[in-house]
């Protein structure tokens, strides 16, 4: 998943480290969230949110339509602009590269976001239909999580999940590291 080039979110000063805006730039976010809302309820329904989506990324129908539900927790039809600003700060960890991190600093909301059934677990199925989010697909995906479900239960709760970001971030260092000196030998 990519932001398209040239929108204004890639202007945006996004903080790589905590995965959030600054202050001035969350109040051009609100700025922006405003004039999406077209009908003045402080909200976007699913087709002000598909287009907007459909502008700025590169995702297809079907991925829209998902997010949407996940960000939609409460089924209104509608997000706000607290959805909205998680949404965009996803965006920008794929952007920066940092979306292991993203999970991290904010497990319980990404927890909260990849529960789609409210259970309090997250099972296989969900784990793998929302994994394109944050850039996380593939065999090793399946493997991470049945690596990191100890009550064996198929399914993982909060605790689980937390170890499961912490794992990110190790990995996250290792891929940055092993960047680095593939840079640092095709310098040379």
């Amino acid at each position: 998943m990519r932001l398209l080039k040239g929108v204004l979110l890639c202007y945006l000063d996004f903080n790589s480290v905590y995965c959030l805006l600054s202050l001035r730039n969350t109040k051009i976010l609100v700025e922006y969230f405003n004039i999406l809302d077209v009908h003045n309820t402080n909200t976007l329904n699913d087709v002000q949110f598909a287009h907007f989506m459909r502008e700025v990324t590169t995702f297809g129908e079907k991925e829209i339509m998902m997010t949407f539900d996940m960000l939609d927790r409460n089924g209104s039809g509608a997000i706000g602009f607290q959805q909205f600003y998680m949404l965009v700060c996803i965006l920008l960890s794929s952007q920066h590269h940092v979306e292991k991190n993203f999970i991290f600093r904010h497990s319980r909301p990404v927890f909260e976001l990849l529960d789609m059934d409210g259970g309090r677990t997250i099972s296989p199925a969900e784990f793998q239909s929302s994994a394109f989010l944050f850039n996380l697909n593939g065999r090793a995906l399946t493997k991470i999580f049945y690596d990191f479900d100890v009550s064996g239960d198929e399914l993982l709760n909060y605790k689980e999940f937390k170890m499961f970001t912490m794992a990110c971030i190790y990995m996250q260092e290792e891929e940055m590291k092993e960047r680095a000196s593939k840079r640092k030998s095709s310098a040379v």
